[in-house]
């Protein structure tokens, strides 16, 4: 999948350094479900993840390359799918220095529009940390709605964190 300034691809072996620069960042990590990565290793295990997860259809994980550059600069993907009732997670990550310029609204459109058109979903989740405020924009730009709150889903670092749930109906979806 192409846009205008990203490529969406799966990530290979060539990109676990960028993975490792990324998820091993505190700030960008700040409202993951999860610690930032310690070890380097954690690149290449993503993507052998991803692989099998995407070969086996139960992820449809990718990096997003910012096409000017050619840098991997961030991950989307599709996850904890639902089949029987057509519906799936999605989960998304950008590399600080590329926050505020719209490419992950750019990536996410074609996503979405393969998760409806291709493979058929009539919901898609999103599960984001209520303080991240960013992440919050983006979803309801995309056409999410937020659905509510979950007290204390998440235990990251020794401290507990509520989930802000957003949902996106086949419907909803804008045709752009």
């Amino acid at each position: 999948m192409e846009t205008r300034r990203v490529v969406l691809r799966p990530c290979d072996d060539g990109d676990a350094s960028a993975l490792f620069a990324m998820y091993s960042d505190e700030q960008t990590m700040r409202y993951w479900s999860s610690t930032p990565w310690t070890d380097p290793a954690e690149g290449l295990c993503k993507v052998a993840r991803d692989r099998e997860a995407l070969d086996s259809g139960t992820a449809f994980g990718l990096g997003i390359e910012e096409r000017a550059s050619g840098l991997l600069i961030g991950t989307c993907a599709l996850h904890a799918f639902h089949h029987v009732n057509r519906r799936c997670e999605i989960g998304y990550l950008l590399s600080r220095s590329h926050w505020g310029r719209g490419l992950m609204s750019e990536a996410l459109k074609p996503l979405l529009r393969h998760a409806f058109d291709v493979i058929g979903l009539h919901r898609i989740e999103a599960d984001i940390d209520p303080d991240n405020v960013a992440s919050a924009r983006l979803l309801e730009a995309l056409g999410f709605r937020a659905e509510g709150r979950l007290r204390e889903r998440w235990l990251v670092g020794g401290r507990f964190s509520d989930s802000q749930l957003y949902g996106l109906l086949a419907s909803d979806a804008s045709p752009s």
